[in-house]
């Protein structure tokens, strides 16, 4: 049962020190801010798990765990705790595998509400149930003001993956098709939007979304999916190199076959960036051999995460270059690994 607001034993609106100090403070802010609202399974120091899943003969266990210290915490379209949950359960479903548990580690700083800590935990609890994981464990320390930057979140992710599939970068062939599920660079240009840097004249959502659901709808119309990667830090090109360069191919794109929002091309055009390399996090790409594309494509696009779907392009025999891209003009473009940041602090 979530505990009542109306008898919070909490005292003030901040965060404090003691909050960190291991005593009657820090239990009361984290069993009214997080395991109140988690309900993590027991109340050890360990969570005990078990899933049929993992008895299937030839079944893998699947581990991921990544850290978040997104600025600002709250943007369109989502949250530090949002891209937290759907960022793991992104890394561990684009492997083939079935998300099941999280893990959540929280950094906070001395002086961060009480009601902003509220509104992140709410949102990776609607997160973690709409993908159908559970967070069982945690842990939340307190720093000194100036030591971090309001707070930052770490989470692990467990998942099987089931008997017979493998999929991976090595495993794409020339011929193979491309596909994304949807437009690219709405989280990076949010993020640069909630900053103030960029006054856009139509708002960006972020696209943070968790893609766990979309990834069984796709091996399950085309079992012969060959790899995927979430397009997240480097973007599209980024994922795009890695993957050519593991599998041994060229990856041919055509520049007017990769969706851009006409605000997020125009952002770009301003501000001498390549949307080719914008954060998502709610965005990835697919290999499918060409005879299953159409049936991977007519899945995801009756899915709210996948209704923008489309093909960019296809694997070919390697060349020089691991990604190029075909222009208007009739000419070719290099699509190189991303140089530097285009935007810190993105995820």
């Amino acid at each position: 049962m979530k505990m009542d607001r109306s008898i919070s034993r909490l005292r003030g609106d901040r965060v404090t020190l003691a909050h960190g100090g291991g005593g009657r403070a820090m239990r009361d802010l984290i069993e009214e801010i997080f395991t109140g609202v988690f309900q993590p399974p027991g109340n050890e120091d360990q969570a005990r798990l078990t899933s049929a899943a993992l008895q299937e003969p030839g079944a893998q266990l699947a581990f991921t765990t990544d850290g978040y210290v997104v600025t600002p915490v709250e943007f369109p379209g989502g949250d530090i705790g949002k891209i937290a949950v759907c960022g793991t359960v992104n890394d561990l479903a684009v492997g083939g595998a079935r998300p099941l548990w999280l893990s959540a580690s929280f950094i906070i700083e001395e002086g961060c509400e009480f009601d902003l800590l509220r509104r992140i935990v709410a949102s990776m609890a609607r997160e973690a149930e709409a993908a159908g994981v559970a967070i069982v464990t945690g842990d939340t320390k307190v720093v000194e003001k100036g030591s971090c930057d309001t707070v930052f979140v770490t989470t692990s992710g467990v998942g099987v993956i089931p008997p017979g599939r493998d999929i991976g970068a090595a495993k794409i062939r020339p011929g193979d098709v491309a596909i994304v599920n949807g437009v690219l660079g709405d989280h990076g240009a949010a993020i640069l939007a909630a900053r103030g840097d960029l006054a856009l004249s139509t708002p960006v959502q972020s696209d943070c979304a968790a893609l766990g659901h979309l990834m069984e709808a796709v091996l399950e119309a085309a079992p012969d999916v060959r790899a995927a990667r979430d397009a997240t830090r480097g973007g599209i090109a980024s994922a795009l190199n890695e993957m050519a360069a593991e599998a041994g191919v060229t990856v041919e794109l055509r520049d007017e076959d990769v969706p851009v929002r006409a605000e997020v091309r125009g952002m770009c055009e301003i501000l001498g960036l390549d949307p080719l390399y914008l954060a998502n996090e709610g965005r990835l790409v697919l290999f499918v051999p060409e005879a299953q594309a159409e049936a991977a494509l007519a899945v995801m696009r009756r899915l709210p995460e996948g209704e923008g779907s489309t093909v960019i392009g296809r694997a070919v025999e390697a060349g020089r270059i691991p990604v190029l891209t075909r222009t208007a003009f009739g000419g070719t473009r290099i699509v190189d690994m991303l140089v530097g940041e285009q935007l810190p602090r993105i995820c």
